[in-house]
């Protein structure tokens, strides 16, 4: 008779949609587990969260292969732990399908379609505090983050470490940028297996890691995003979503192909601190087998993991591109600072009101938004980084007229870009950052770019009166609430924001939609001064697989003169003129600079042309080809126009690469103005060396374009005229 109980009880279990622990009872000796599954809406990606003897874990298949394996879930708090002797209270699932549409972005209208879990678990004893996971399943991402609700049992709480764990199923290729250094955003990236990035961990010393730029010390962890390629054919990456008042995730390898979220701490050790209610950014992972996926969705699953814009009105909040006084300064021609008599052999400070006058009329003259300029406030100095408590944000150098030229601009149709480098004097920055966002609205300057150079990837805290309590992290929780301050403080006074030195992306821009740009990785100006010999080829490539997926980037492109030896003898550009063109399709920022000298634009004015067409706000993005660290061609719609653009990127690897124009309307012929290397094009030797073709082309051409080593080409796609179509042909 005991034998026929158990058996029944055992196909009880398995045929029951929802198993419940009280089955499981029925069993002796058994493991208590709950299971709870949530599935894509197009049945791609299947994630089952576990609940087995109180240890809650979850695991995701993507068309029944498994990707991620039973991956560990849960806190170490100052307190207690969050990671087992949970029982289930809870489990609803709903579905969303919405599209909203961006004020500005990479695509006009974004679908956010998704099927959600959300459980709540509660921990045994007296306090019973309990600890939510919603679950978010996509075509082509999973996501979760951890909810703390109000509860009697959890009030003010620190976290020690997140437990949170990614468990992949296999030995993956890695492109991965180590954290926890001196400049982490602006390393160069390393692509090895998992298993490699592990053995690196492990080292004593640091004179065999793997990449561009070595270090002395060991790999902690790794940024995100993390993008892998698996041998049979997925990508992945790992990245984050709503970094709000927490500290940012880095990860850790571990042994069995697993990585462990490393959370950077404060100066006392806690990682984070909070109090309930409160959540946590969103964990998410990008899953396809088709690259597109990767590159067109990855950011918009971010924006889709934020909350809608808190800015009513956005009209004010408009894309654009500027010129400014900034390249010079890194080749040597300017300074931030007043020269003094036989310091350097440059032509002394940049940010004068005659060179600021000079420079509004250029970005008038050929369309430019606005103009930036470093240098232009008190406190510069030529050992300005030891003595960044003493800038001041709304004096300006008896050299420079801010009012004046600030009314100059606008009767030029031009805004003033103010530069806010604060030295990483965080203090100092937040003590006079109203009064000069105040002053910005009162003479209509609507952008700044701020910066945070010093004790990278740390920063002093001081308490009120001036006394050190300790070096916190760029992107620990500190730094994290200070960046979200300043944003919303800009919103205040209608400030569009680009953060140099920032915090890493995570989609916040769809909340405040003022943090138009930041840096965050390694941009054109090591090319003028880097002494590792600036970026290499297949950088420019790894960027858009790498960092351009978590949001727009202020790299800085445009240089036409990629050599320079009047300034800089032993630095130059490591591309060709025209991959210069393309990064102006394939990295996108809503605020994009036009960086090289005026009067190198005016020396290839037909290069030029393709800078000033170009726009920097998008409607529709198409990845056209690619291959992680190698190439890319992306086609991108302009906002609000029938016009396209094609940008493609080679490494230092020529190659000739297939641009079919599929995306374009049926029934519709276009001018294909293709900008591209010469023959005899090489970033190398030969790197200035362009052709400028034009071609009728319609929805069934393929173009065939011929990348030089380190090259690239440029494309604008306009309907045809009448005239065009009776003096050009088309091609197939």
């Amino acid at each position: 008779m005991k034998i026929r109980i158990y058996f029944f009880a055992v196909l009880t279990v398995l045929f029951s949609p929802l198993t419940e622990p009280r089955l499981w009872a029925a069993l002796p000796e058994t493991t208590l587990k709950t299971d709870r599954e949530v599935t894509s809406p197009k049945h791609k990606i299947n994630l089952v969260f576990s609940l087995t003897d109180g240890v809650p874990t979850y695991a995701v298949n993507f068309n029944k292969r498994p990707v991620i394996l039973s991956s560990a879930l849960g806190f170490e708090l100052k307190d207690g732990a969050l990671k087992n002797g949970f029982t289930l209270l809870d489990a609803k699932k709903s579905s969303v399908d919405e599209t909203w549409t961006q004020p500005w972005g990479e695509q006009k209208e974004v679908r956010n379609h998704y099927n959600e879990l959300a459980v709540t678990l509660q921990l045994a004893g007296n306090q019973k505090r309990q600890l939510r996971i919603r679950f978010r399943v996509f075509d082509d991402a999973i996501a979760f983050r951890y909810e703390w609700p109000e509860q009697p049992g959890l009030k003010d709480f620190e976290i020690m470490d997140e437990l949170t764990e990614f468990v992949l199923a296999a030995d993956h290729t890695a492109l991965w940028q180590p954290a926890f250094r001196p400049q982490q955003s602006e390393q160069l990236y390393a692509k090895t297996r998992l298993s490699e990035l592990l053995r690196q961990t492990r080292l004593e010393h640091g004179d065999e890691l793997a990449g561009d730029n070595p270090k002395k010390d060991p790999v902690r962890a790794v940024t995100t995003p993390l993008t892998l390629e698996t041998d049979d054919g997925l990508f992945l990456v790992i990245h984050e979503a709503d970094l709000t008042d927490y500290a940012a995730m880095e990860l850790q390898p571990r042994d069995n192909h697993a990585l462990k979220c490393d959370l950077a701490p404060w100066s006392d050790s806690v990682r984070v601190r909070a109090s309930a209610p409160s959540v946590s950014p969103w964990r998410f992972v990008m899953i396809s087998d088709q690259l597109s996926d990767i590159v067109e969705h990855t950011s918009t699953t971010a924006l889709n993991l934020n909350s809608p814009s808190q800015i009513a009105d956005t009209s004010w909040i408009k894309p654009g591109k500027y010129v400014g006084i900034w390249w010079g300064m890194h080749l040597g021609k300017y300074t931030w600072h007043p020269s003094k008599p036989g310091e350097d052999s440059s032509d002394g400070l940049g940010a004068t009101t005659q060179n600021t006058r000079d420079y509004i009329d250029f970005a008038s003259k050929y369309g430019f938004n606005g103009v930036l300029v470093e240098g232009w406030n008190k406190g510069w100095a030529k050992d300005w980084v030891a003595h960044a408590a003493e800038f001041s944000f709304t004096e300006p150098t008896a050299e420079f007229d801010l009012a004046g030229l600030a009314s100059y601009a606008h009767g030029k149709g031009v805004d003033l870009i103010s530069h806010h480098e604060t030295g990483a004097v965080i203090t100092n920055y937040e003590a006079q950052v109203e009064a000069a966002f105040a002053q910005c609205e009162r003479l209509g300057i609507h952008h700044v770019k701020s910066g945070y150079v010093g004790m990278e990837p740390r920063v002093n805290r001081y308490d009120p009166n001036g006394k050190l309590i300790g070096a916190e992290y760029l992107d620990g929780q500190y730094m994290v609430r200070h960046y979200r301050k300043i944003a919303m403080l800009a919103a205040k006074y209608h400030i569009m924001l680009d953060a140099h030195e920032p915090i890493k992306d995570t989609g916040e821009q769809r909340t405040w939609p003022n943090f138009m740009s930041r840096e965050g990785a390694r941009g054109q100006e090591y090319n003028a001064w880097a002494s590792d010999g600036g970026n290499p080829p297949n950088h420019d490539v790894n960027l858009v697989f790498t960092r351009f997926l978590s949001g727009p980037f202020d790299f800085t492109p445009g240089v036409l003169q990629v050599t320079y030896p009047q300034y800089k003898k032993n630095n130059r550009v490591n591309t060709t003129a025209v991959k210069q063109l393309a990064m102006y399709v394939t990295f996108y920022s809503p605020l994009q600079m036009a960086a090289d000298l005026p009067e190198n634009y005016l020396k290839y004015p037909d290069l030029f042309q393709f800078i000033r067409d170009v726009p920097a706000d998008w409607e529709e993005t198409h990845l056209l080809n690619g291959a992680i660290g190698e190439y890319v061609t992306l086609a991108r719609k302009q906002r609000d126009s029938e016009d396209w653009y094609v940008g493609s990127m080679t490494d230092a690897k020529p190659r000739t690469l297939a641009a079919p124009l599929k995306f374009l309307p049926k029934g519709k012929t276009y001018v294909a103005q293709i900008y591209r290397d010469a023959d005899d094009a090489d970033w190398k030797t030969n790197p200035i060396a362009y052709k400028l073709e034009q071609q009728l082309v319609t929805h069934a051409t393929t173009l065939s374009l011929p990348l030089a080593a380190g090259g690239g080409a440029a494309i604008r796609l306009k309907p045809a005229t009448p005239e065009e179509l009776a003096r050009l042909k088309p091609k197939t």
